[in-house]
């Protein structure tokens, strides 16, 4: 690639990317169109807003493993791996906050029940060889004095971080300007245009990949006081829920996932998230509701990502990295790291294999 590397896509992938790309020197232009809402183009094609304004922003290798994704749990591990450095260099290219908090998590169980699935769930965790603690519902108490009373089971992962992806996009985005990185809100129609593809659902414009919008509904809400240090992940009746402290002590609940098209928050799910964290933790009742919100997140049927090379119309290669999925945030290290890396050259590495594009030619 020219000295000179075009990004479309100002989401948090295509932020890192163009951010690792300046620290090899490289001069980079960045497109992205900037809608705020969901809305269609002239032309009827649905846009979606970056997924990483509406995500949670866990980075958990260990807590969101799911079953028999295989190939993905080595790029959340070396994605995770890879924060620490990423975090530290950021840090010095901006003096804005990201939000970046190593406090750990827990994972709490509602009922007996409840405390079978978790136990069930973290022997999976260690026939992956990923280190978790049971602990105790007394034990899980001291640490978060608001947990309910009659939480029965608990696990502790202190390597499973979070970070504010808004807060973090808004240092990704000054520390760019400060080395002379520019940013256009034109809106590309051309799928050849740009030397990497980072724009999620957008990719869809290059006809080629199967994505699809997943949906999930997040809360913001104001607290009160300081609830919660730790990230809380739940299960209250073998449903999921996450609650994430916020640095400005605000706190934000999320976990629901759908593909039924309702582009704005579903009763069903706010009614849902909203019980199931008053389950976990009582006080929430005394919050108020600041957002309520849903995401798009772009889905492949594998949930692996996209990445690698295709192949533009007069012959010249284009690296695509989208359809990061539920882990977008999580992956956002190594997806950078390793974009920048292939965009100067570099071979794509073997751990990426099993997302190259070519496995849906079939």
């Amino acid at each position: 690639m020219s000295q000179e590397i075009t990004i479309i896509g100002a989401g948090i992938i295509g932020l890192v990317t163009a951010f690792e790309l300046t620290e090899r020197g490289k001069t980079v232009r960045l497109i992205d169109a900037g809608t705020s809402n969901y809305s269609t183009a002239p032309d009827g094609t649905p846009l979606y807003p970056a997924a990483s304004h509406y995500a949670g922003g866990m980075l958990a290798p260990i807590a969101e493993v799911q079953f028999q994704q295989d190939a993905l749990f080595p790029l959340m591990t070396a994605s995770a791996d890879a924060y620490p450095s990423l975090m530290e260099r950021l840090s010095r290219a901006t003096d804005l906050p990201t939000g970046y908090d190593t406090t750990g998590t827990l994972i709490v169980a509602a009922d007996r029940a409840d405390a079978e699935h978790l136990e069930r769930t973290r022997t999976y965790y260690q026939d992956l060889n990923r280190p978790t603690s049971s602990i105790t519902p007394s034990q899980a108490r001291a640490l978060e004095p608001l947990l309910a009373p009659r939480i029965a089971g608990a696990v502790s992962i202190p390597s499973d971080h979070q970070l504010y992806p808004r807060l973090m996009v808004r240092a990704l985005k000054d520390a760019l300007v400060r080395r002379g990185v520019t940013f256009s809100t034109e809106r590309v129609a051309d799928p050849d245009a740009g030397d990497i593809i980072c724009t999620g659902l957008g990719a869809t414009l290059l006809g080629e990949y199967p994505l699809r919008p997943v949906y999930g509904d997040i809360l913001r809400l104001r607290t009160p006081r300081p609830l919660l240090k730790h990230v809380v992940r739940g299960y209250v009746n073998s449903r999921p829920v996450y609650l994430i402290p916020r640095p400005d002590g605000e706190l934000c609940i999320g976990a629901t996932s759908r593909e039924d098209q309702r582009t704005l928050p579903a009763i069903d799910g706010v009614h849902q998230l909203l019980r199931d964290a008053i389950r976990l933790v009582p006080a929430i009742e005394e919050c108020e509701l600041l957002e309520a919100n849903v995401g798009a997140r772009p889905g492949t049927p594998d949930d692996l990502p996209i990445f690698g090379h295709r192949t533009r119309a007069d012959g010249t290669r284009q690296l695509v990295s989208t359809g990061y999925f539920r882990h977008g945030i999580l992956l956002a290290a190594l997806a950078g790291k390793i974009g920048a890396e292939v965009a100067c050259e570099a071979d794509i590495p073997p751990e990426m294999a099993a997302c190259n594009p070519a496995r849906f030619e079939a």
